[in-house]
C-alpha cells in the first residue's frame, strides 16, 4: 500500500510546487499564452468547488468541501488496505486523494484553490484548473476504465 500513499503524495507535491510557482511569477488574472488561440497561464482563485461551484456560497463551502475531502481520502485509504494490488484501481484512487489534499491545502492555507491552467479555443473557454484537478479527472476516468476492463467476478469483490 505504501507505493500508492506515495504517488497521492506525489501528486501533493506536484499541485503545490507548480501552484507556488505560478504565484510568484504571475498577477491575479495575468494570461501567459503557451499555444497561442487554445492553451494558457492564468492565475485565479476558487473559493469554490469544480468549475466555480458555490463560489459565492458565503465562506461554509470551504468547510464543507475541505471535510469532504478529507473524509474521501479516509475512505480511499481504507480502500487501499483491502485492494493495493489491483493496480489500475489503486492508482485511480491515489491520483484523487492526492488531487483532494492538494486541493484541501489551499484551502486551508489561502482559503481559495488556486487555479492557473487555462484551455480555451475561440470564444470558448474551459474554466481553469490545476494540477490537483487534473489528478482528480484522470483518477476518476482511470476508474471507469478499471469497473469495464475488469471481470465481473472482481469487481463485486471491490466493493
Amino acid at each position: 500500500m505504501r507505493k500508492w500513499l506515495v504517488v497521492a503524495a506525489l501528486v501533493i507535491v506536484i499541485d503545490q510546487i507548480t501552484k507556488l510557482l505560478v504565484q510568484s511569477h504571475f498577477q491575479f488574472g495575468e494570461l501567459y499564452a503557451i499555444i497561442p488561440g487554445c492553451f494558457s497561464l492564468t492565475l485565479t482563485y476558487n473559493p469554490g468547488a469544480a468549475f466555480s461551484f458555490l463560489a459565492d456560497a458565503g465562506g461554509w463551502q470551504r468547510y464543507f468541501f475541505t471535510a469532504l475531502a478529507l473524509g474521501v481520502s479516509a475512505f480511499i485509504v481504507f480502500t487501499l488496505r483491502k485492494h493495493h494490488q489491483q493496480t489500475r484501481f489503486s492508482f485511480a484512487l491515489a491520483l484523487i486523494m492526492g488531487g483532494a489534499l492538494g486541493n484541501v491545502i489551499d484551502r486551508l492555507a489561502y482559503h481559495h484553490v488556486i487555479d492557473f491552467i487555462l484551455v480555451y479555443w475561440k470564444n470558448w473557454y474551459y474554466p481553469a484548473f490545476n494540477v490537483a484537478d487534473s489528478a482528480i479527472c484522470i483518477g476518476a476516468a482511470l476508474l471507469v476504465i478499471d469497473s469495464i476492463a475488469r471481470p465481473q467476478h472482481t469487481r463485486e469483490k471491490t466493493l
